[in-house]
């Protein structure tokens, strides 16, 4: 079995080393002519960790990530609503990351070239169409790649979606545009935490990704400005790396000192800003379509609440890979993997519409706008657990469930 797999993302390359992992071999076309470690922040939750732990991967992970110890949400005062420990520190058998996104794309990369072989990814191959029933990619140089099964992990503007799904038109824009920068500065709330400060419609998210940095007593802290704007507001919805300007938001953050975080300090600390609208798309009804497939933002692209991205293209290309390994055929493979994860990620698409686990920041908001002297005072204790906990078992990293699962590594390859 051969599997050609378009978009060398977080996405498509962990699908290449799961792919090998089983005994299959894969090839990964790339549309960018060189790839460069080019993003920010993102997290990596503990059930994305133990699929890439699984592949060999957690040293390399440990070395590059920030182990999160406790993710805590504020209002815009800085009063702590909710406050939990993460990944081993709650009991997971695996560790939570934060990790600079293209730091984890080029780890992932390397491994496949070192494990592949270095033909296996081939770059400057911009996909131009798809034969879903013969398997055959069409690539803008004219070159065709053919294979048992195609997966099309070319990210949120999917060329091969598109294909399939001619009139489904740009990106859904919610209003929200994201402010994104890294800035070194002193530690916050002893150094391992996540935070996100605010509600709905104004929010502070910070997190520190530099190990090394971190065990010199300073924080590389990656951040993100979120603001939302009327409906009639236009923006520059398909520019998605713009470079940012201070003046669109830095004003409306300048009182946002909580004494344990300077947020327009590390705001003004940074190097370079990028903005990025907030978009996702609507859940699709199928993603299998003959001999093709999605995975990852090209099958859900979803709002960046609740640190699920990343970790969701993750568990699509482990789930993908195991059912190719076990099953009798193709499109019973195909068929399995698609019932497996289209329902879940569709309704982490809709949760993250109504802010996912975040919702507690927003009903802080409307509560007690001016603060509060005892968070239980405004939100129960029973509000805060449920809403963090039926999140997790929705995204798949409910603790119980998650360290109890069996393992994604096809039987025939263990031991």
């Amino acid at each position: 079995m051969k599997v050609i797999i378009v978009g060398a993302g977080i996405g498509g390359l962990s699908l290449a080393l799961s792919l090998h992992a089983a005994g299959i071999s894969a090839q990964v076309h790339e549309a960018v002519a060189e790839l460069k470690p080019l993003g920010v922040g993102i997290n990596l939750l503990p059930h994305a960790v133990r699929e890439l732990t699984e592949l060999g991967l957690g040293p390399a992970l440990a070395e590059l990530g920030v182990e999160t110890q406790a993710l805590a949400y504020a209002n815009r005062h800085g009063q702590e609503i909710w406050r939990e420990p993460r990944g081993r520190h709650a009991g997971y058998d695996w560790p939570q990351y934060s990790i600079h996104r293209g730091q984890l794309q080029m780890m992932l990369f390397e491994a496949v070239r070192g494990r592949l072989g270095a033909a296996a990814v081939r770059l400057g191959q911009a996909a131009t169409s798809v034969d879903p029933e013969g398997g055959v990619v069409t690539f803008a140089s004219g070159e065709t790649a053919r294979g048992d099964v195609v997966v099309a992990a070319d990210g949120v503007h999917s060329a091969l979606r598109a294909h399939l799904h001619p009139h489904e038109g740009p990106p859904i824009w919610n209003h929200r545009v994201l402010w994104r920068g890294v800035t070194q500065d002193a530690p916050f709330l002893g150094g391992a935490t996540m935070i996100m400060a605010g509600h709905q419609d104004m929010k502070f998210v910070a997190y520190p990704i530099d190990p090394v940095l971190a065990s010199q007593g300073r924080s590389l802290i990656n951040w993100i400005a979120e603001l939302r704007f009327t409906d009639t507001v236009e923006w520059r919805r398909e520019d998605w790396n713009r470079p940012g300007v201070l003046a669109d938001f830095l004003p409306r953050f300048e009182t946002w000192d909580f004494g344990w975080l300077d947020v327009p300090r590390v705001i003004r600390g940074a190097e370079r800003i990028f903005e990025y609208p907030m978009v996702d798309r609507d859940p699709l009804d199928r993603w299998t379509f003959g001999r093709l497939t999605l995975l990852g933002d090209a099958a859900h692209p979803m709002y960046p609440i609740g640190s699920n991205g990343a970790s969701q293209a993750v568990l699509d290309a482990r789930t993908l890979a195991y059912e190719l390994a076990t099953r009798t055929s193709v499109d019973a493979a195909l068929a399995a993997y698609e019932a497996a994860r289209r329902p879940p990620t569709s309704a982490i698409v809709l949760a993250n519409r109504g802010n996912g686990p975040e919702q507690v920041m927003q009903l802080a908001e409307d509560r007690a706008p001016d603060g509060f002297a005892d968070v239980h005072e405004v939100l129960s204790r029973d509000e805060l657990e449920t809403a963090a906990e039926t999140y997790k078992k929705m995204a798949g990293f409910d603790r119980e469930a998650l360290n109890s699962r069996a393992s994604l590594t096809p039987p025939a390859t263990l031991g």
